[in-house]
């Protein structure tokens, strides 16, 4: 992991200062709330519908024990008893007091953590895969030019009040768990035909009201041109980017009408005319942050472990766990786990403080006290020994961490929706609750296989439906909840955006509706394709007729019982 050095240090503490003196004058009245709001949405300070929401930022998914205890002390201290993890990577606390909140990020500081570019029109917290640096399909962590890129946006002077928000995703795999195609910059490490390391550069990608898959500009940017390179991406974007409609200001809106060629015509001339040494970062800089990447103190061991086999063996929930939330390690005898937090009845992303306490045991005693955040709203151990898996089984289970559910229908991406989300239209937490315990039997769940359910309260889709293998999103319609059902999207390198199948449906029947779907991809499936491949190569007909079907019995049998 990364290290603050006295710089980062004094910097943060010199930002809270500020901050605590601006939370002062708005609570004495000499700040509006109108003057208030860009001050306080520097910090990641949001106004929701019932209190303040905080954003941490978790910079490409990475924590430690420490940090995770300060944020349960924080939880417990001065928010209800839990946080919430997103779909950023990032961690929220949605009941924080306003006068709080400088104390709040004072105890975040104490441990290397802020608030700082989780909001605004700046560049965001970057993102990148879960399993990054152990991971078998690499080519290289990803998370060093992640810490780069952290260090090159934090502030910068060009970029600070951009047209509006901007998302970078990088990824060092083959298979890409990043979501790239769907950021407004996504990066993926990869090797020349010549061997030598670069990045795949896709800018333009993007969801809410108009989602759009992101677009190649560069095949091949050497690694040491990288800075340079996004800086020229990032001027076009702020000279050329709307600032009349917010809902037109992203870079994908300016990659669609400008044309891509064009585009990259553009983003290549900016670039020509870059003093390239000035910006981009020395090779004794980038050495320096690598360096904190090494991967920890590996035991020798052998590839398969004994111990790990017969207590998978001797215990069928330990033997479902492994096997559903397991993930192949590069070193020989270590695994990666997943955590998924997604419960039968639970909410998606949240974890009490008592359940942060446990984990970060947990994570300090078998893990290298090293954990990372998914975008699925999930955690990973990315480094434990085979041997130790049943012992972190046991104390995953007693925290009530030890869902053998990770990447299947009950492993549901939901934002928090109308019962927390000034913007949402429509609640996502009821949904995700009752579609999972819909499907809480395991054998029912492994039957189906990988399935992404996903939920968006608001068009403005930060619960990333429009990806989803089957994707759901909230509106209000005749002043009801009405929800529209997607189907066929995808995150990964294959990206693809789902497909409507039919008219928005009330909330009561959205589980039947998803029932329906499931029963029609096991009824067209062959072998052993998963649900998104059924849908491509059967089409949307089969489902459309499916759910057009449901609609029509659910129309039929309210007609009757009126």
């Amino acid at each position: 992991m990364y290290r603050y050095d006295e710089f980062d240090e004094r910097f943060l503490r010199e930002r809270v200062a500020q901050f605590r003196s601006q939370v002062e004058r708005r609570l004495d009245g000499s700040l509006s709330e109108e003057e208030f709001k860009p001050l306080r949405l520097k910090n990641g300070l949001y106004l929701q519908l019932h209190a303040y929401m905080l954003r941490i930022a978790v910079p490409y998914g990475t924590l430690n024990s420490k940090q995770l205890r300060q944020l349960a002390y924080i939880a417990d201290t001065y928010d209800k008893g839990y946080g919430h993890f997103t779909t950023r990577q990032n961690l929220q606390f949605n009941w924080p007091k306003l006068k709080d909140v400088p104390d709040i990020l004072d105890l975040l500081a104490d441990v290397e953590m802020h608030c700082i570019q989780t909001s605004g029109n700046c560049i965001r917290n970057v993102t990148s895969d879960q399993f990054a640096g152990v991971a078998a399909d690499e080519v290289e962590d990803p998370r060093p030019t992640a810490e780069l890129l952290r260090q090159w946006s934090s502030l910068h002077p060009e970029f600070v009040w951009l047209p509006r928000k901007f998302k970078i995703a990088v990824t060092g795999a083959e298979h890409d768990r990043a979501a790239i195609m769907v950021h407004d910059i996504g990066l993926k490490l990869k090797r020349n035909e010549a061997g030598a390391v670069g990045y795949e550069v896709i800018v333009g990608g993007g969801l809410g009201r108009t989602p759009m898959i992101g677009k190649k500009i560069k095949d091949f940017l050497p690694k040491d041109e990288l800075l340079a390179y996004l800086e020229a991406v990032m001027r076009v974007y702020n000279s050329e980017g709307r600032r009349d409609n917010k809902f037109k200001a992203r870079v994908k809106i300016l990659v669609h009408e400008t044309g891509e060629e064009e585009f990259r015509a553009r983003v290549e001339a900016e670039y020509a005319k870059l003093d390239g040494p000035t910006i981009n970062a020395p090779a004794e800089e980038v050495e320096r942050i690598a360096a904190y990447f090494a991967p920890p103190a590996y035991e020798t061991l052998p590839e398969q472990s004994q111990a790990l086999d017969t207590a998978r063996a001797a215990d069928p929930a330990l033997d479902r766990f492994v096997e559903q939330n397991g993930f192949a390690h590069k070193q020989p005898g270590y695994i990666a786990l997943t955590i998924a937090l997604k419960e039968i009845g639970a909410v998606p992303g949240d974890m009490s403080a008592d359940q942060m306490r446990a984990f970060a045991d947990i994570c300090e005693r078998w893990s290298f006290d090293e954990f990372r955040v998914t975008h699925s709203q999930n955690l990973v151990l990315p480094h434990v020994r085979k041997d130790d898996v049943p012992a972190v089984f046991a104390a995953l289970k007693a925290a009530g961490l030890a869902s053998a559910n990770a990447g299947l229908i009950t492993d549901i991406i939901a934002c928090p929706g109308l019962d927390y989300c000034a913007l949402a239209t429509a609640k996502s937490i009821p949904i995700a609750q009752a579609i999972a315990k819909t499907f809480a039997d395991e054998a029912r769940q492994r039957e189906i296989g990988h399935l992404p359910i996903k939920i968006s309260g608001c068009i403005n889709a930060c619960g990333h439906h429009h990806v989803g293998a089957i994707g759901i999103l909230g509106l209000e319609k005749g002043g009801r909840e009405n929800y529209q059902i997607t189907v066929g999207g995808d995150a990964t390198e294959h990206a693809s955006l789902g497909e409507r199948l039919g008219p928005g449906i009330d909330a009561e029947d959205v589980p039947g509706a998803i029932e329906t779907i499931v029963s029609t991809y096991l009824a067209e499936k062959q072998g052993q394709e998963s649900f998104i491949e059924t849908v491509r190569r059967a089409g949307l007909e089969p489902f459309k007729a499916g759910f057009t079907d449901f609609v029509a019995s659910r129309s039929s049998a309210q007609e009757a019982a009126e």
